[in-house]
């Protein structure tokens, strides 16, 4: 015979039956169910209350928080939110306590929770940082020492075209190498007009430039496709650091002047706003005086560089004492029957590795340490790690 199947609701709903029927006491009743009196008066008084309903189970969450914020506080905060929709929780807070410094206003999180709570805020996606550029940074003496290249920043002509400018121009003596349009900023595009300056003026030691794409990349040591391009070159990629552009001062200065004279206002058409660039740069380059250049322009300092723009590009070539490994398509290396993964950048690039330390090895890419390679044993296990440099 099967076991009678029973649950709390079945239980109380039995409880009250029997109540109703008066046959027994409330404490016959409660030693019949195996309940205290304090449980079978408060089943009958919410019985009485709600009728069926009440044997439900309710909930045990509180009805109040010492914690919570007043509403009335809240909805002054969203007010004063919606006078000002681009202040912070920090401005919203210092501003309310001056304005009202009788009432104690919730902390900065506590009004961001507010205002994300009512839809009012988005949290931010975090974006993968580029690693910082390690190296010595050039003062850049002398010209073709370095090269600053940047986008001045995407504008539309009248006809409603988009224009984003890619300058590059020589530190020492503010030569205006390039001032062009490109249709899209990715690396192709300015592997081409950087392939047209090096082609008309040779090649500088080094390029400047920020950390964003096409220059840089989140991989290991910032290495994007371009800078891999530039290190075959043998110009070496020096990159500022984030939010500070006054490392590329120079060539953020050539931008202002550079917007008043061909920006301000667009001109009608993206033909006629690229022959005013190319107006601006003869202009720049060989009749506007420079105080820093001693009155001087830029035509009169700059050469162009000895080292010409090679018709192939250049292999990449190691000391015999360096063993060589070719990355894969992703990226990878095979070290010691195991595929590393080092910089898809670096797909089919060619790598050098320099022991320096037992099970310890230098990873190098052309003169650039990329990191250190580190071979652990445990038992017939082998494991190799790629430490950044």
């Amino acid at each position: 015979m099967p076991w009678n199947e029973t649950c709390p609701m079945n239980e109380r709903q039995n409880f009250i039956k029997n109540w109703l029927t008066r046959d027994s006491t409330v404490m016959a009743l409660c030693d019949a169910y195996g309940i205290s009196r304090k449980t079978g008066y408060k089943w009958i008084e919410r019985f009485r209350r709600e009728g069926q309903r009440g044997l439900n189970d309710k909930s045990r969450k509180p009805h109040g928080h010492p914690w919570t914020t007043d509403p009335r506080i809240e909805l002054e905060i969203l007010r004063f939110r919606a006078m000002h929709p681009f202040w912070g929780p920090r401005k919203i807070r210092s501003r309310l306590q001056r304005l009202v410094s009788a009432v104690k206003w919730p902390a900065a999180s506590t009004i961001g929770s507010i205002l994300a709570r009512h839809g009012i805020v988005v949290p931010r996606r975090r974006r993968a940082r580029v690693p910082a550029f390690v190296g010595e940074f050039s003062k850049g003496l002398a010209p073709n020492d370095v090269w600053a290249a940047d986008f001045k920043g995407w504008f539309r002509t009248k006809d409603g075209t988009k224009v984003d400018p890619f300058t590059v121009s020589d530190v020492a003596s503010r030569y205006l190498i390039r001032c062009h349009s490109v249709i899209k900023a990715d690396w192709s595009n300015i592997q081409a007009q950087l392939t047209a300056a090096f082609q008309e003026f040779g090649l500088p030691k080094k390029l400047r430039t920020d950390n964003g794409p096409p220059f840089a990349s989140c991989g290991l040591c910032g290495l994007s496709r371009l800078a891999v391009w530039l290190i075959r070159l043998g110009v070496m990629p020096e990159r500022i650091r984030p939010g500070h552009p006054e490392e590329n001062g120079v060539h953020e200065r050539m931008h202002r002047t550079l917007k008043q004279a061909t920006a301000k206002p667009p001109k009608e058409t993206f033909v006629e706003q690229q022959e005013a660039f190319d107006r601006f740069r003869a202009e720049y380059n060989d009749e506007r005086p420079h105080e820093a250049l001693g009155m001087r322009t830029p035509s009169e300092l700059f050469t162009p560089s000895p080292r010409c723009f090679p018709r192939e590009l250049p292999r990449t070539e190691y000391d015999s004492g360096m063993i060589v490994r070719r990355a894969n398509e992703t990226g990878q290396i095979s070290w010691k029957d195991r595929l590393v993964y080092v910089n898809r950048s670096l797909a089919y690039e060619r790598l050098g590795l320099r022991e320096v330390d037992d099970n310890v090895w230098n990873l190098y890419f052309k003169d650039m340490q990329l990191g250190q390679l580190n071979l652990t044993k445990k038992g017939a296990q082998r494991t190799v790690t790629l430490v950044p440099g």
